[in-house]
C-alpha cells in the first residue's frame, strides 16, 4: 500500500555535503597563509592550536584567529602587525568557500529529482541564520528547495535536539509530522527529535563526524548515499 508522504527535510552539515572534509582543507589553508603572513611556526602546529580553539569556543565563534594568536609565543609573529596575520587567515577560509564548498554529487542529483515532483523539499538546521543561508547559496542548491520550507534554528527561536523544531516545520508548511521525512546525520539531535514528533526518519551515515554515536531510538531508515534515497522513495513512496 502506498504511503502518503508530501514533505522532505534535510539536515544540511555533513548530510547535504561534507562539513567535515570542507572545514579540514579551509582550517590548513588559513595556517599555511597565517605562516606565510608572518608566524614563524610550522604549519601543523599552527593547525593544532587553530582546531583547540574551534573545539573550546565552538565553530560559530567570530574570532578564532585572533585567539589563535593569544595562544602561541609573542616571538613567533614579533614585528608583525596581528591584523595583517588574522586577515591571512581569514581570507584563506573565506577562498577556500568559494572553490571547495560543495554538494555530494548524488545529494544534488537527489535534490534536482525532488524539484520534479510536487513533494515540499524543506531544511531544518542548526546554526546562525546568515551563516547557515551563506552554505545554501554557496552549495547552489538554494533554488531546489521550496522558499517557505528553510528553518534554521537561529531564526526560529528553537534549537536542536528541541523537538520543537521539528513541529513548527511541519506545521509552517501544513503537513502532519507522519507525513514528512527528515533526513540528518546525527542519531541525537537529529534522529531522536524527529522521532519524536512522529517524522519519518533517515539517519545518513557517510563517515561523517556522527558516525560513531548510537541514538535512543532507531531511524525509520538508515542509508549511507542519496541513491538508497532515491530507492526508498519509489520503493515505499511511488515518488
Amino acid at each position: 500500500m502506498k504511503k502518503t508522504l508530501c514533505a522532505v527535510f534535510f539536515d544540511v552539515d555533513d548530510t547535504l555535503y561534507s562539513t567535515t572534509e570542507f572545514a579540514a582543507l579551509a582550517r590548513r589553508r588559513s595556517a599555511e597563509a597565517m605562516r606565510a603572513a608572518g608566524i614563524n611556526l610550522p604549519t601543523e602546529k599552527i593547525l593544532k592550536e587553530l582546531n583547540e580553539v574551534v573545539e573550546e569556543f565552538t565553530s560559530n565563534y567570530e574570532h578564532h584567529y585572533d585567539k589563535l594568536l593569544l595562544r602561541i609565543p609573542r616571538s613567533s609573529s614579533e614585528g608583525i602587525n596581528p591584523a595583517l596575520i588574522v586577515a591571512a587567515g581569514v581570507i584563506a577560509y573565506h577562498e577556500t568557500k568559494s572553490t571547495a564548498l560543495k554538494p555530494y554529487p548524488d545529494a544534488l542529483a537527489a535534490l534536482k529529482r525532488l524539484s520534479e515532483t510536487s513533494l515540499i523539499r524543506g531544511v531544518i538546521t542548526a546554526g546562525l541564520q546568515i551563516k547557515q543561508a551563506e552554505k545554501l547559496i554557496r552549495l547552489g542548491i538554494h533554488p531546489l528547495f521550496s522558499p517557505n520550507a528553510i528553518f534554521i534554528s537561529d531564526q526560529i527561536g528553537v534549537g536542536k535536539p528541541n523537538p520543537k523544531l521539528y513541529l513548527r516545520a511541519c506545521d509552517e508548511v501544513g503537513v502532519r509530522p507522519g507525513e514528512a521525512i527528515y533526513v540528518g546525520d546525527n542519531p541525537l539531535t537529529d534522529i531522536d527529535p524527529a522521532n519524536a514528533v512522529g517524522m519519518i526518519t533517515v539517519l545518513f551515515r557517510r563517515g561523517g563526524k556522527y558516525s560513531h554515536l548510537r541514538g535512543r531510538s532507531r531511524p525509520t531508515y538508515s542509508i549511507e548515499n542519496f541513491r538508497d534515497l532515491t530507492r526508498i522513495l519509489q520503493r515505499d513512496f511511488r515518488i
